[in-house]
């Protein structure tokens, strides 16, 4: 790929954007490494790859990769029999571990849909050897500490320098306390010297305390001394921390050895981790810019929709459309200066850079890219005065050199085509080089001031105008690009907004060509007419799609509906048949009955009358008989009772019918439930549990019963005396009795006694439904012999 190209399309910022997305040097050497491709397989294979990576972080959200470092150079040591230092098996561990990690998360699973071949390629080709991770977080703490669980040994020998320090500190505390020896130290205090333990003794009193001296203070006033007592046990120590150094590396050679052994193992982890960073970090970049993998062809065409450069902020950029290679060969923009050309060539360059090297472009779905076997760029002003090169030359210099590469898969950037020289043979020489860059077949996008172009693209066949629009009335250009007109300079509506007077402006036109203004006016308002229509013709392709989604949705309403009305006919049937065969059957139990009692006494005359009704009750049945389908298709509720008890109301679902329940079976789940005169057995499923508005149905009889037992029941029930299963009979009919009569407040006297009686009812009425709250009796009211109780 060109270099020169890459420099001024800006394509080394896109890999700084990139870098800062890389998780480990492992990616970012992936990252520093990337250069467009001309492959088509190959770009195709690393769109892909972006695309798996941007799909798991939008569906995984953030992929640690935390942990990776570069330790190909450790592990090739420890291969040839090197001992590393416990910082550089730390950072193995962390290796391991961040491949252990991945190839876990990122594996495939029956209840997920998570298919990703390529990033799941890579992490399946990765090594875990977790025995020999976790031996290492086992054996090392820090960069340089070893862990006391590295070996029994190891903690055999720390326990003991423990001990032993322990035990000198404890002699030499019990010599600096002595009051022999206090009047011969400095200081009341244990200090080190070396590995060595001493204590601060007066220069005078150096003979009266005997021991070896390992230092003196900068006055020369003290000298440390290490006691003789203590002499033997500093030695003692120092082999015990000899001993600890000569475990710890015994350890570290050990474990470096393990590594030793999976060198290659870790080499090759070490590329798949850095492919893996780079995957994700082009995912990462992806999913910042809202990007898409563009459609690749092979037609050599390109049609970006609402295409946005990348270096632009999102909340500034103006989208564009651009397309080039199918319809024409050659684009030729114009318009005023700042009016986004130079940007939007650059996105074209940029666009078609980031695809061939895998990266996805800013732009919306539908975008659709090819492979260039290179990318051509002549863009600004790059005079040298070392080289004593002037703005014309420094282009033409460019010109040269792109004219002498190019091929008929290249794609070719002119920035301000043929600027620098005399305006006319500036248009010429412009003219000229699209000529030969058309000839070669190549494609080409150029943006110029040349009205000459403008005639140019207007009268040859594969050549088209473009231009960016502005905006007269606030004197600014809008960013938009609009193909298949060409632009204007605007020069004159300008200069009249700004305040020239309207004089030289008319003088002004009088010195030139008025034709190409005018073709140009029309040409503009054309274009606009065009993007009119355009619009409006995608407007109404929107509102058929909407009149024909509705259609559909009211087709398939309809068809439901009709469906459902067959369902509703066969499951009355189904429903009917249901109950006509329970009555038949219990006529046919009736009909029995009545033939065992007059199986002596029945007349010839009786059993065919009988046998007369039970065919009747049978043809009876014939028109209500379910199809077979109706018939195994169950019919339930839509949320199945988990309870039921005897006086609940219930509707019967499949007969639409609502009914009293009268008894349960629990185990079978089924009640007996009674509809109007009929009885029938149902399983829960078939009921649905209803609430009834309560009314007051009082009736004669119960109102004389309600006046009675409100005249005959007192406020309180005595039961000494009785036993536990006689007072719990009685205390039931009470309660009764007592709810009908409508008191609020009783008095149970059970008596003290021996408590039995207090304990079986307190448990009785706990379970009573007329009960709404029981306390024990206060002073005066019985005390602990009676319990007075509030009803519902």
């Amino acid at each position: 790929m060109n270099e020169k190209s890459l420099r001024v399309l800006e394509f080394n910022k896109i890999i700084d954007k990139l870098k800062t997305k890389a998780s480990s040097s492992l990616g970012l050497k992936h990252i520093e490494n990337l250069k467009p491709s001309n492959d088509f397989d190959e770009v195709k294979n690393t769109l892909l790859e972006t695309s798996e990576a941007q799909a798991i972080l939008i569906k995984r959200g953030l992929v640690s990769m935390d942990g990776i470092h570069d330790i190909e150079d450790k592990a090739k040591r420890a291969h040839v029999g090197a001992t590393l230092d416990p910082g550089a098996l730390l950072k193995i561990a962390d290796c391991l571990r961040v491949a252990r990690s991945l190839k876990r998360n990122l594996e495939g699973s029956e209840e997920e849909d998570f298919n990703y071949p390529i990033i799941q390629a890579l992490t399946n080709a990765l090594y875990t050897f977790r025995d020999i991770e976790d031996r290492i977080y086992t054996s090392i703490v820090g960069e340089s500490e070893i862990s006391d669980n590295a070996s029994t040994t190891l903690k055999t020998i720390r326990r003991r320098i423990v001990q032993k320090n322990q035990s000198i500190r404890s002699k030499l505390n019990s010599i600096i306390s002595s009051t022999t020896y206090q009047k011969y130290l400095q200081d009341n205090i244990i200090s080190m010297r070396g590995d060595r333990f001493v204590i601060p003794v007066k220069a005078e009193y150096r003979s009266v305390v005997s021991g070896i001296v390992h230092d003196q203070s900068s006055s020369g006033a003290t000298l440390f001394i290490e006691p003789m007592s203590i002499v033997e046990m500093n030695n003692e120590l120092r082999k015990l921390k000899l001993d600890e150094q000569e475990e710890i590396e015994r350890i570290l050679s050990e474990l470096s050895a393990m590594i030793g052994e999976i060198s290659g193992e870790l080499i090759s982890n070490q590329e798949i981790l850095g492919k893996l960073d780079f995957a994700f970090a082009k995912g990462k970049l992806s999913v910042e810019m809202r990007a898409i993998e563009p459609v690749l062809n092979e037609e050599k065409y390109f049609h970006i929709k609402n295409g946005r450069h990348p270096m632009i902020d999102k909340r500034d950029v103006v989208p564009n459309t651009v397309y080039l290679g199918k319809d024409f060969d050659t684009l030729v923009i114009t318009g005023p200066n700042t009016g986004g050309k130079t940007v939007t060539i650059k996105t074209v360059g940029l666009f078609a850079l980031m695809t061939q090297s895998g990266l996805h472009i800013p732009a919306d779905f539908g975008t659709s890219m090819c492979v260039y076997d290179n990318v051509f760029a002549d863009i600004g002003d790059e005079q040298s005065i070392e080289q004593s090169l002037s703005t014309f030359s420094s282009h033409m210099t460019n010109t040269v050199s792109i004219l002498n590469e190019v091929t008929s898969d290249s794609l070719v950037i002119f920035d301000e085509l043929g600027a620098g020289t005399d305006p006319v043979e500036g248009a010429a020489l412009a003219i000229a080089i699209l000529e030969d860059v058309n000839m070669a077949g190549a494609k080409c996008i150029a943006t110029t001031h040349y009205s000459e172009l403008k005639n140019y693209a207007l009268t040859k066949k594969g050549v088209e105008n473009a231009a960016v629009e502005f905006d007269v009335d606030t004197l600014s250009p809008t960013y938009r690009l609009l193909i298949g007109v060409p632009g204007k300079s605007n020069a004159f509506e300008i200069s009249k907004k700004l305040g020239l007077s309207e004089y030289v402006i008319n003088r002004a036109k009088e010195f030139i060509n008025t034709d190409n203004i005018e073709l140009e006016d029309v040409l503009q308002n054309v274009e606009k007419n065009r993007l009119k229509a355009e619009e409006d013709r995608l407007e109404a392709e929107k509102l058929k799609k909407e009149i024909e989604d509705i259609k559909a949705e009211y087709e398939g309403r309809l068809e439901r509906v009709m469906a459902q009305r067959e369902k509703i006919i066969s499951k009355a049937k189904s429903e009917a048949f249901s109950i006509t065969r329970q009555a038949k059957e219990q006529s046919e139990n009736i009909l029995k009955e009545l033939r065992k009692l007059e199986t002596e006494m029945a007349s010839k005359q009786k059993q065919q009358k009988i046998e007369a009704l039970r065919k009747e009750l049978s043809d009876s049945m014939g028109n209500l008989q379910p199809s077979v389908k109706s018939m195994i298709v169950p019919k339930v509720s839509s949320k199945e009772i988990k309870d039921l008890k005897p006086g609940d109301d219930v509707k019967v679902v499949t007969l639409n019918q609502d009914g009293t329940v009268v008894s349960v079976d629990k185990k079978k789940k089924e009640a007996l439930v009674q509809i109007g005169i009929m009885k029938m057995t149902l399983p829960f499923k078939s009921l649905q549990q209803i609430q009834k508005d309560k009314k007051s149905t009082v009736t004669k009889t119960t109102r004389k019963i309600i006046s009675e037992k409100s005249g005959k029941v007192k406020g309180e029930v005595d039961l000494r005396g009785m036993n536990l299963e006689e007072a719990i009979m009685e205390v039931e009919k009470y309660l009764d009795d007592a709810c009908v009569a409508g008191l609020e407040t009783v008095t149970i006297i059970h008596g003290i006694g021996t408590g039995v009686l207090k304990k079986g009812l307190q448990d009785i009425l706990k379970r009573n439904k007329h009960v709404k709250s029981k306390r024990p009796g206060e002073y005066g009211e019985g005390g602990a012999g009676v319990t007075i109780v509030t009803l519902r």
